[in-house]
């Protein structure tokens, strides 16, 4: 039998996750009222912010750059395609590969959506360092589950 310190570990008090996942469940929400008159979900959003620096990547390069495996990003891409905001179509050179494409409507929902950065900015209670002290500590722990 463990003795009573070694219980300590299960204490939700020290897990690095719980913190993690509270302030990601927390971000996300704070999105909310922001993406939803633009009848968005936050992970619609991610796709778009991927697709407005790079339009036309593939499904497998979407997929890397948000972390989200197939299963998560087609039903993703469909219902997006379904509200007419991107399109995606089989490359002429490989039939395997899918690449996204933004409409001109999802062109158009940047315009809407340009304000959203600044506005969480202001919701969040960091100043500058700090944002950019953890910005940079969450990609160290993102980039080792890579290695």
């Amino acid at each position: 039998m463990a003795a009573e310190s070694d219980y300590d570990a299960l204490k939700l008090e020290n897990q690095l996750c719980f913190p993690l996942y509270a302030c990601s469940r927390g971000i996300v929400n704070l999105y909310t009222p922001f993406l939803k008159p633009l009848g968005l979900t936050y992970t619609q959003y991610i796709v778009f912010l991927v697709l407005w620096e790079q339009d036309g990547i593939t499904v497998g390069e979407l997929g890397t750059k948000l972390r989200l495996d197939n299963g998560t990003i087609t039903p993703l891409l469909k219902k997006m395609q379904d509200k007419g905001y991107v399109t995606r179509n089989r490359s002429k050179s490989d039939e395997r590969v899918v690449i996204v494409s933004l409409t001109d409507k999802g062109w158009a929902l940047r315009e809407e959506a340009v304000k959203i950065p600044a506005a969480i900015g202001q919701c969040v209670p960091l100043d500058p360092d700090d944002a950019s002290a953890l910005y940079a500590l969450l990609y160290k722990v993102l980039d080792k589950f890579n290695s």
